[in-house]
């Protein structure tokens, strides 16, 4: 608990909480990952403490449920709110402890000139997945009307976070998959991103050292250890796109989310092998202040491998063995037809950070693609 890398157990939370002078608790979570992780069984022995509840019902941060969150805080006037569950959970949190909804906050996201108020309530994260970093990223994501948007600000920001592995390894295979897979290409997309620096780059790769030795240990055997290493490198990888920010495939994701209702680090994991590839055959077209083969060397030296051909094979194996399917047809999407309604879904503000120039004639070529 705190903001240094460290597994708490159950009893450091329990002890946080009670200690605290905290009279009035709010918790935002799932239904199914509150039951399934044990975080209802844990909260319901603390009797001493006033505990208020609201269960998400939409698979992704939506708008209309964010605004039901936000006025449950304005009646119960909590001094803590606790996100326990995944990154659309903490991300609902972490907007709703800030966002003024007093004029017209929808319109307001939409155009990026949205109002955070600083208050004294405290926000709690306990991650019941290993991959969104969410708990240490100062920015959250909402959908509003199908298209996704970003709320980005250090107010929004956790005060306190809890890495517990008891509260993550019981996640099923399908979610651990897909959120582990969002901290490997949180990594990559990192050490690729213009805005990346020193530190961001050394939080990637260190992040990246630490899932791409764990996630399929953590997927086929999870214990203790490989799910502490799972948590502990979707931390980094949340600490290097809170500087840096993600790439193309981050931003071709989420309209694969929003209208196929893909989880996210699996809409991810459709295009990033195609980018990884895209960037490295146009290095010269590198519109960016480091240079990128550097970055190649990087990844190279993480996965043990010497070329863009292996890369992109290694990256495909780990697709395999996670069940993370990367056939459209076989997801039930027709690329051809959908192409048009995708490309007008994806994120600008992502697809920026590239390293090398992405426009939708390149984009349409890359997911059009066999």
């Amino acid at each position: 608990m705190n903001n240094d890398i460290n597994s708490s157990s159950i009893r450091e939370l329990e002890k946080f909480i009670s200690d605290r002078h905290f009279k009035k608790i709010f918790i935002i979570a799932g239904n199914n990952s509150f039951i399934q992780s044990g975080l209802k069984q844990f909260f319901s022995n603390l009797t001493h403490k006033n505990i208020s509840y609201f269960f998400k019902k939409e698979p992704i941060p939506k708008y209309h449920e964010l605004i039901q969150i936000v006025k449950n805080i304005e009646i119960l006037k909590p001094d803590l709110i606790i996100a326990a569950g995944g990154g659309s959970v903490i991300d609902y949190a972490k907007i709703a402890n800030v966002l003024d909804i007093s004029k017209n906050p929808k319109e307001e996201i939409i155009t990026s000139n949205y109002k955070l108020s600083a208050n004294s309530r405290k926000l709690l994260a306990i991650p019941t997945t290993a991959g969104s970093g969410a708990e240490v990223t100062a920015n959250a994501v909402i959908y509003v009307d199908n298209k996704k948007y970003s709320i980005e600000d250090k107010l929004i920001k956790p005060n306190y976070f809890f890495l517990i592995p008891d509260f993550v390894k019981n996640a099923s295979n399908k979610i651990k998959s897909s959120a582990g897979f969002d901290a490997i290409s949180q990594g990559i997309e990192s050490l690729f991103s213009k805005k990346s620096n020193a530190e961001s780059v050394e939080h990637a790769k260190n992040s990246l050292k630490i899932s791409i030795n764990y996630y399929l240990k953590f997927l086929k055997e999870p214990n203790n250890d490989n799910t502490c290493a799972m948590l502990f490198a979707s931390n980094l990888a949340g600490k290097a796109i809170s500087i840096s920010k993600t790439t193309a495939p981050h931003a071709v994701s989420y309209p694969f989310t929003s209208f196929y209702n893909i989880s996210h680090g699996h809409a991810v994991s459709l295009t990033l092998s195609k980018f990884i590839n895209f960037n490295f055959i146009n290095q010269k077209k590198a519109d960016c202040k480091f240079d990128l083969s550097e970055r190649y060397k990087i990844l190279f030296d993480i996965t043990k491998t010497t070329n863009i051909n292996d890369l992109e094979l290694f990256i495909e194996k780990i697709l395999v063995e996670a069940n993370l399917e990367n056939n459209f047809e076989k997801l039930g999407i027709n690329i051809n037809n959908s192409i048009d309604k995708i490309l007008d879904d994806v994120n600008d503000q992502r697809l920026l950070n590239n390293p090398v120039k992405v426009d939708r004639a390149i984009l349409k070529s890359i997911l059009l693609k066999s």
